[in-house]
């Protein structure tokens, strides 16, 4: 490798040679004589040969002019660790571009990054310290941040890294680049992303389906959760559909996991190092007290764990190893009568590990040394890793807090083929993922993944304009969606109108800038006769001089939104939520990436707040599930053959019966 620069250099020299790097070390400086030992050359020219890899640490304006030259020399790739490119502005973008096309096909990392650690083969393209030991496999984690990367080398949880990477700007290569790279090498045994956001999505998702497809999971830590991106005054859709709410879709939609902080983000990943997936989301908790029984049994409330009872033939053996009064369950409290006797503690750990659950789960904090005494809870990790090894699983020994155990307590349970977990409700986060990602993976392997993400699709021109409800309706109903009966008419015609349909009837002043009827008060329901109608329309007559009059429908079980909007770094999005005036109220929506397939609708629905309403709530009917599919396929097939033109697209309400599924309301904008 060549290193190019001043006094970061001489650290990325230094780093190599502690981590016992094998290969030939070339720095290149004009001011020093040598680097960390290393003798200097004085230029490019000088080398005795093509280096494999540089660390470029000089100014922006001269990391161009080298990274064309090292193009031009055959050079395998260059990590670019200058600032002042495109986190700065319209200048720093157009070097950032200048240095783009300067690379050619030669790779590039960065610029505005630190670089990367390889800790299996002792490399360091990394001008600063680190905390990591060499390993034989492990975590790869891919950071935007270079600063929060190296705090993760300095994490004392046992994460084995295999590699560091800092992303910087991801000017040529990123995160799907090095996503890509990672799964060619089969000692990376998962995949830790820590990102603010992605340059390219699809490129990203092609990425992610092959590490799903090739069984190796990713967890990410993504930043900057914030409300929804632009707002469009037509429809509700784009707040539903907010930036980060895509970034859980396209998560969910890949099998990655999505989590919330560094210490949930370290005890995943080593659980899915150590681990891999779970084969389910049955788990067992053991421990000496009742109180943490009860805490995981609350923790666990808010996750998709099972937390089953034992069978009776468990619940019968494992009764049978301890005090008659010892009430054996899930979370099980199994007391201290057994407490410091190794030897019987055992016996009932081996006939809880026995039980077939999917993760066994030791809760226990150890005293501080220096002021207690020990043994027992030295006795209990032995008794655990003894079942552990007459009933091999994936066992966990938790801490609550990670101060309760000590460095040489972990080391014990990773010894002892244990996973030690720092953290209560970080065990449990990470139990759901691995669960989750196990369950995806599978599907994956069965042919049931998801389809590649369509790419992003380009709008046929600019000028925006909104398509009234009848319209709307009339080309929805194209497709498939059903809509009610109705008529647009003019004023001197919305009696005869309403006799045609058959009374009740509602009536909607028409018109494209009518986007918000209801408010402006263009809306009446339920008209019984000609002369409620009549008066309505009189009511109206200021805001339009047509109006659309529709069958009144009757009170159904559920009212959804189901929408389409487009962002620039996505795509069509599908959302879906609850709708009517529940849209502000409970926000409560999923969003769907194209394309899409009827099992991604039904399992959007399921995941609704709302969905209880349509399975037979206190006693009413349960709602036809399938023929709510139907419409929302409806919608999203439409969305797909108008994917050129289509902005967004609002149905609110969307009825749901007991034996139909109906959209009161339409609004398109398109091009």
């Amino acid at each position: 490798m060549a290193v190019i620069g001043g006094r970061w250099c001489g650290q990325v020299v230094r780093q190599c040679k502690l981590m016992g790097f094998s290969g030939e070390i070339w720095p290149i400086s004009t001011s020093s004589a040598e680097m960390a030992g290393v003798p200097c050359f004085d230029s490019l020219d000088d080398l005795p040969g093509v280096p494999d890899a540089v660390f470029i640490g000089v100014n922006h304006t001269a990391t161009i002019d080298i990274v064309r030259k090292l193009n031009a020399m055959g050079v395998g790739g260059a990590v670019c660790f200058a600032s002042g490119f495109a986190e700065v502005g319209a200048e720093g973008k157009a070097r950032q571009d200048a240095l783009v096309a300067a690379a050619g096909d030669m790779p590039i990392q960065g610029p505005n990054c630190l670089g990367f650690v390889n800790f299996m083969d002792g490399v360091a393209l990394w001008p600063d310290e680190h905390g990591a030991d060499p390993s034989e496999s492990g975590v790869a984690v891919l950071s935007q941040s270079g600063a929060i990367g190296l705090n993760m080398t300095m994490q004392k949880r046992h994460l084995p890294l295999s590699y560091l990477v800092s992303l910087g700007n991801q000017a040529q290569s990123g995160v799907a680049e090095f996503i890509d790279s990672m799964l060619n090498d089969e000692r990376v045994t998962a995949i830790g992303l820590l990102i603010e956001g992605l340059p390219d999505v699809p490129r990203f998702a092609a990425a992610a389906s092959r590490a799903l497809a090739k069984g190796v999971p990713i967890v990410a830590l993504k930043t900057g959760r914030s409300e929804a991106g632009a707002k469009i005054a037509v429809s509700h859709t784009s707040t539903l559909a907010g930036d980060d709410s895509l970034y859980d879709a396209l998560f969910a939609r890949y099998g990655i996991a999505r989590v919330d902080t560094l210490p949930v983000f370290v005890e995943t990943l080593k659980l899915l190092s150590m681990s891999g997936p779970l084969a389910g989301n049955r788990i067992v908790s053991m421990s000496v007290s009742g109180g943490e029984a009860s805490m995981i049994a609350d923790l666990a409330e808010s996750r998709d764990l099972d937390f089953a009872e034992f069978s009776p033939e468990d619940h019968a053996r494992i009764s049978a190893t301890t005090h008659e009064l010892v009430h054996v369950s899930n979370p099980f409290d199994y007391h201290t009568f057994d407490w410091g006797k190794r030897e019987a503690q055992a016996r009932t750990f081996t006939e809880v590990l026995r039980s077939g659950y999917d993760a066994r789960l030791m809760l226990l904090d150890f005293p501080r040394s220096d002021r207690c005494a020990t043994e027992n809870w030295t006795a209990a990790i032995m008794a655990f890793a003894e079942a552990h090894k007459a009933a091999p699983g994936v066992s966990l020994l938790a801490s609550s807090l990670p101060e309760n155990m000590p460095p040489e307590v972990s080391r014990l349970a990773v010894d002892l083929g244990l996973i030690p977990m720092f953290g209560f409700d970080e065990a449990l986060a990470a139990l759901d993922a691995a669960a989750t990602i196990g369950r995806l993976q599978r599907q994956a392997a069965a042919g049931r993944g998801a389809e590649p993400m369509q790419s992003v699709p380009v709008l046929a021109g600019d000028a925006a304009k909104v398509v009234d409800e009848a319209a709307s309706k009339r080309l929805l109903a194209t497709f498939g969606l059903p809509v009610p009966e109705g008529r647009l008419v003019g004023r001197g015609d919305v009696v005869s109108a309403a006799e045609d349909i058959g009374y009740p009837v509602v009536l909607k002043a028409a018109g494209s800038h009518m986007t918000h009827k209801s408010d402006l008060g263009g809306v009446a329901l339920g008209l019984e006769d000609a002369e409620a109608l009549t008066s309505a329309a009189d009511a109206m007559a200021g805001l339009s001089d047509r109006f659309l009059v529709e069958r009144m429908q009757p009170k159904p079980l559920a009212e959804l939104i189901v929408g389409i909007t487009r962002d620039p770094q996505f795509g069509l999005v599908l959302v879906i939520g609850a709708g009517g005036i529940l849209v502000e109220l409970l926000q409560d929506a999923q969003s769907l990436l194209f394309p899409v397939s009827r099992r991604d609708v039904a399992e959007a629905i399921s995941a609704l707040k709302v969905s209880k309403l349509l399975d037979g709530y206190r006693g009413q009917a349960a709602a036809d599930r399938e023929a709510l599919i139907d419409a929302i396929m409806a919608v999203a097939q439409f969305a797909e053959a108008h994917a050129d033109s289509l902005i967004e697209l609002d149905v609110n309400p969307l009825m749901v019966f007991e034996d139909r599924t109906i959209a009161v309301d339409a609004l398109l904008r398109m091009v």
